[in-house]
């Protein structure tokens, strides 16, 4: 069976790459379209890079990584190495969770914000706040 445009599943590493241009990219305050402009690219086309949904050629990678001044190597941070066996899956699935967080439109802005919050107290309410709300969230999709 062949996959098809609508039932191909991004590869893992495609995934990561995107979601790796996509979080310093928003690090940087540049827009899709800004990133777009520099690579000479339609927005439509970063948006594919960054939801793994196009490959990001090995040219193309290294002018996003000059354009968003990181080694090309940063894309790859994270990804288990292929030359070993050994999987840190407690490692793998963190970084998946940071990962997913900061790539929300509201995730980077919250972690550049959280560590300004001073009190121990007051950041610990928060955490209370956030777990009860998605509590909610879950129990109500239950």
């Amino acid at each position: 069976m062949t996959d098809t445009p609508e039932t191909r599943t991004p590869n893992v590493v495609d995934l990561h790459v995107g979601g790796r241009v996509r979080m310093r990219r928003k690090m940087l305050g540049i827009s899709q379209e800004a990133l777009a402009g520099a690579l000479g690219l339609t927005f439509q086309q970063v948006q594919k890079y960054e939801r793994g949904a196009n490959r990001v050629s090995a040219s193309k990678l290294y002018e996003i990584a000059k354009t968003l001044q990181v080694p090309v190597s940063y894309f790859f941070d994270g990804l288990a190495d292929p030359m070993t066996s050994e999987v840190d899956e407690v490692g793998a699935a963190a970084e998946r969770v940071v990962t997913e967080f900061l790539n929300t439109p509201e995730g980077l802005e919250l972690a550049e914000m959280f560590p300004k919050i001073g009190r121990g107290r007051v950041r610990r309410q928060v955490l209370d706040l956030v777990r009860a709300m998605a509590e909610d969230e879950t129990r109500e999709k239950g």
